[in-house]
């Protein structure tokens, strides 16, 4: 239990001239993934260009759980510390510390809105709201039990797991107020969205199994199994896979589910007892921290294969990627190469493919076999 309770718990803008107009694109990003070390009080800052750590960071306390997220403009992350009962925000610029915050009794999940103004904590009884402005705690709800959250597109609902009551709870973030609770499987760890907002999938650690929810509902429509002991997941930026992280002590593995058929369509061998995940921008990697291994496995979307392993501190919890750019709103913001810097919903092959994306809203380029 040890080993699968710790986890229970990441613009510059230039102006471009085309003719007589200015147009403000934003420059490439570099993407990073930041790793919690729960024994090594650390956080390992991975340049995913390179698959290298490029920085290690000090943070207050142990980061047992997998709570570590990127504000939506890449500046800042923010790690909950379980022992010692505070919330740590590194500015990504100098991989400094620059605040840390008390919250409840042993965070472990946390999340941040898709403003970047609130940031969400689990404790072992309620959450932590964060304003990321002041950093400061504005409002505790309670009835929150230990896991992870997950909001919508939008960012009116949280999704909340309860990890201890077998349940998942709705909040309404106007209000702060739990509006819906509705069982799921047992243990319940994390939760991921998918970005149309229609779909949450929860992972259910001691069921074995993945529940499906229609978020319009809120009931749960469908049960994925041929999964062990899952903890976290995640979902591409196209929506079409949920990738879960399989905690076996022995051995560890990710699963890949088909979101259109809901069956896992691979699993994946990495260390051992895997924890935290993210997917990258562009949706062609997946960053997996395996807690027994010390290390970061790599998984190439387009294969469902391991492509690389990254050494990081001792026994590597929570992953959290830095946000990528777009989608483009306007058509001269793909010229002069401005269709390489966009990231979501993926990467463009060519201004034509970033044209035909503002047109029409699809990617019209025929996407590799083995990644939809």
């Amino acid at each position: 239990m040890q080993s699968t309770k710790h986890s229970l718990f990441v613009s510059v803008v230039y102006l471009v001239c085309f003719g007589m107009a200015l147009v403000a694109v934003p420059t490439q990003a570099q993407t990073f993934a930041y790793v919690t070390n729960s024994s090594s009080s650390s956080v390992s800052v991975i340049d995913t260009a390179t698959n290298t750590v490029t920085a290690t960071v000090g943070v207050e306390g142990r980061p047992i759980g997998v709570g570590v997220a990127f504000t939506s403009n890449g500046s800042r992350v923010y790690v909950a510390n379980s022992d010692s009962n505070s919330v740590s925000v590194i500015d990504t610029t100098t991989n400094t510390v620059i605040a840390t915050i008390a919250v409840g009794s042993f965070p472990q999940g946390l999340a941040i809105t898709p403003d970047g103004s609130r940031a969400y904590v689990s404790n072992t009884d309620s959450a932590s709201v964060i304003d990321t402005a002041t950093n400061t705690v504005i409002v505790t709800i309670s009835g929150i039990g230990t896991g992870g959250f997950a909001f919508t597109p939008d960012g009116s609902r949280t999704y909340a797991t309860n990890f201890g009551a077998n349940s998942v709870s709705v909040i309404d973030n106007a209000t702060n107020t739990v509006i819906a609770t509705f069982a799921v499987g047992m243990g319940p760890g994390d939760v991921a969205i998918t970005p149309d907002g229609t779909s949450a999938y929860v992972t259910n650690l001691f069921s074995s199994s993945v529940s499906l929810i229609d978020t319009a509902t809120n009931t749960v429509v469908a049960t994925i199994s041929n999964v062990f002991q899952p903890v976290n997941d995640a979902i591409t930026p196209d929506g079409t896979r949920a990738y879960v992280t399989n905690s076996s002590a022995t051995f560890g593995s990710v699963s890949a589910i088909d979101t259109a058929s809901n069956t896992v369509i691979a699993t994946i061998g990495v260390g051992p007892d895997t924890q935290g995940l993210a997917i990258t921008p562009d949706g062609t990697h997946v960053y997996v921290a395996s807690f027994g291994s010390n290390s970061v496995f790599v998984i190439d979307t387009s294969t469902n294969t391991v492509s690389a392993t990254i050494s990081v501190g001792a026994n590597p919890v929570g992953v959290a990627i830095t946000p990528g750019i777009g989608p483009p709103t306007n058509k001269d913001q793909c010229k002069k190469g401005g269709w390489k810097v966009f990231t979501i919903p993926q990467k463009f092959k060519n201004q034509g493919d970033c044209v035909s994306f503002v047109n029409t809203g699809k990617i019209t380029r025929t996407i590799a076999a083995g990644h939809r």
